[in-house]
């Protein structure tokens, strides 16, 4: 992935596809339209899954809270999108192993009528899943329920349902699809943003001003059909296009807040059936941390990184102490992260909302556009999408297609667990470490292990955390990390959930890439000292103190 020459190939080439857009559904895109023989570039403005494919509950899932409303309301849309999300669900977990794995998770009912109701319900998530499903719901007696989760509150505690789902890294997800593409021959490029749209006498779009946010470069990509994936601002880019269009997008807000691994005894997750507002709330074991959430407000658009509310941490802290023996604090809380969902405008609230998509097509511009959807179904609304673009590049061929059920993911080649970890460790990787880079590059990581082969390389960078000069090398060299930012939150995961590890880790970081990429001190000051302060603020919000060392 060498950004360098990929801009050069994109002020200098002519593609089939432009994809703006690099979260989930744009990456997708790429792939999907690199499969079917298509010649594809994607552009982000930021990182790629820099917002919200990196904020989500890390669940790959059908949405039992659908379900849910799909009975309740006799909603055949419903319906459909969890059928058609439960079969996606087997389909990641096969060809992305390393950055997937079944997850059980338990329902906690505190009465006859709610483990009948929870119960026949998740049977009727086992029916729809068919050959798809990956493990069976069961009804726990109020012992089981205890042995599976030991911290489990007993008093209230009637009995249990367990079902499975799917658990994903979704950031490492979101770069193995990028990845992937790019093998295949696309042209991928991040922290570069669509300006301006160059059109032909009858308004259609031949071409895109393009802007490199990090060196102030412009440049001219041009395309026969170009794709809008860019999510809860996909309105931005509808209206640049074409500013008679209407807005469709609504965003809603969601957080998560993470807990030391210890408050939830098992490796079983909680599903939290009933809050006063009618969401779902989850307690789910997370790369050896507890994620707990997510809220569900009507929110502003924002490019700005944001995290938990103190309001929001309180709401979320009195569902975990109201079902576990646990007295979550504040002071408890590692890092949290916030995200906005795309809604499809639609009267009523946003929790309220079909997580379905739509691909749009504006016969002026001949921009299309995928709105809506959410993470597990990115595989179809890519083929939706490509479909699209692909009957408008050649209205006489039927669509191609790309079996991208079929395609395994960077990382994902022979990956076999104990022997990439054997071989690792014997090329004098820690075992943390060696696990560590199993769990976000799978095979590749053996790739990085080649490449660097210094003693010095492999050493830890901070005591007691799994990260090596090696791995940001790799991460700079072969993943186009360009900023701290890039690294820590996106490659690394670990602003997701240590934000103490973080505020130590970002001059280490800072102080390598400024020393390979040569930064001024105004380029230091955005990417080191800037994004110190954000994370400072953000900790601020949710009302919790740092210890003055991190500070």
């Amino acid at each position: 992935m060498d950004r360098k020459q990929f801009i050069a190939r994109a002020a200098n080439e002519i593609f089939d596809v432009c994809i703006i857009g690099g979260g989930a559904s744009g990456a997708g895109c790429v792939l999907d339209a690199q499969a079917r023989g298509l010649k594809a570039i994607l552009i982000e403005k930021s990182d790629f899954g820099s917002a919200t494919s990196s904020k989500s509950t890390k669940l790959v899932h059908g949405g039992v809270r659908y379900l849910e409303q799909a009975v309740k309301k006799l909603s055949i849309n419903q319906y459909k999108m969890v059928r058609k999300a439960l079969k996606e669900r087997t389909t990641i977990l096969k060809i992305a192993p390393h950055l997937t794995r079944p997850l059980q998770l338990v329902t906690p009912c505190r009465s006859w009528i709610e483990s009948m109701y929870y119960f026949l319900g998740l049977k009727m998530y086992d029916w729809i899943s068919g050959k798809a499903n990956i493990g069976n719901s069961e009804l726990l007696k109020k012992r089981e329920a205890l042995a599976l989760i030991p911290n489990l509150k007993s008093s209230g505690l009637f009995n249990a349902v367990s079902y499975y789902d799917g658990q994903m890294d979704d950031q490492r997800l979101n770069l193995a699809l990028i990845q992937t593409a790019v093998e295949r021959g696309a042209v991928c490029i991040n922290h570069c943003s669509a300006e301006a749209f160059e059109k032909k006498e009858d308004k259609s779009i031949v071409a895109v001003d393009v802007i490199d946010r990090l060196t102030g470069q412009m440049f001219v990509i041009r395309a026969r059909q170009f794709v809008n994936a860019t999510g809860p601002f996909s309105d931005k880019i509808r209206l640049l296009a074409n500013p008679a269009l209407q807005e469709r997008i609504r965003v809603s807000k969601g957080v998560h807040v993470m807990l030391p691994g210890s408050m939830l005894s098992s490796k079983a997750a909680l599903l939290i059936p009933k809050t006063k507002d009618g969401r779902l709330v989850f307690a789910i074991p997370y790369q050896g941390h507890l994620l707990l959430g997510t809220t569900e407000d009507e929110a502003e658009l924002t490019e700005r990184p944001f995290g938990p509310t103190k309001g929001e941490v309180s709401y979320l802290l009195g569902y975990i102490n109201d079902y576990l023996d646990v007295q979550a604090s504040s002071g408890d809380v590692l890092a949290g992260f916030g995200g906005l969902r795309p809604l499809i405008t639609a009267e009523g609230n946003t929790k309220d909302l079909v997580r379905d998509h739509e691909v749009e097509h504006d016969p002026v511009s001949g921009l299309v556009s995928i709105l809506g959807g959410k993470w597990t179904t990115y595989r179809l609304m890519a083929k939706d999408t490509m479909d699209k673009a692909e009957q408008l590049l050649n209205p006489s061929k039927a669509a191609t297609n790309p079996k991208t059920e079929n395609i395994l993911l960077a990382g994902a080649e022979d990956f076999n667990p104990k022997a990439i970890l054997l071989e690792l460790t014997q090329k004098g990787f820690e075992k943390d470490v060696a696990a560590h880079l199993l769990e976000k590059y799978g095979s590749r990581s053996l790739i990085l292990a080649a490449h660097f082969t210094n003693e010095e390389e492999r050493k830890k960078i901070l005591p007691g955390y799994p990260y090596t000069l090696a791995e940001l090398l790799y991460n700079m060299q072969f993943e186009m990390a360009c900023t701290v930012r890039d690294v820590l939150d996106r490659r690394w995961g670990v602003q997701l959930y240590d934000w103490n590890a973080t505020l130590q880790l970002i001059p280490i970081v800072g102080n390598v890439m400024k020393k390979i990429l040569g930064w001024d001190a105004s380029e230091e000051f955005h990417y080191v000292d800037e994004y110190r302060k954000e994370l400072l603020d953000m900790i601020a919000a949710t009302g919790k103190k740092q210890h003055n060392a991190a500070l």
